[in-house]
């Protein structure tokens, strides 16, 4: 698992992630490239994020007793972070994120194409 870099004995500095659970996206690179998808999870740590319907792989189940039937599941895998971009909600492209300050001194993501908030 890759560490964050501590910079002359502070705390580790960690890189954000412009990605969220629920967020709309487009996959860059790979088999599945082109593809728009729902992100399902985003795991920080590892920089990978679950997108609907994208790197879909056959799982066996065994039976569990009455209660879990065994068989063949398609479950969505992860993909690195770095393959996917977010699609504006307002411009429905993919585009970039930056982050502006808003009124209230929160950061909010923002197109970098349009200017429009991408934040619920």
């Amino acid at each position: 698992m890759p560490r964050a870099k501590s910079i002359g004995g502070e705390a580790p500095v960690r890189k954000k992630l412009n990605v969220r659970k629920g967020d709309t996206v487009v996959v860059l690179s790979g088999k599945h490239r082109g593809r728009k998808g729902k992100v399902i999870r985003v795991d920080v740590e590892g920089r990978r994020v679950v997108v609907e319907g994208v790197n879909v792989a056959k799982k066996h189940l065994k039976p569990r007793g009455k209660v879990l039937q065994g068989g063949i599941v398609d479950q969505e895998m992860p993909i690195p972070r770095d393959k996917v971009m977010l699609v504006c909600p307002r411009c429905n492209k993919p585009a970039r994120v930056s982050r502006t300050r808003l009124e209230d001194g929160r950061l909010a993501r923002t197109c970098h194409r349009c200017g429009e908030i991408v934040d619920r």
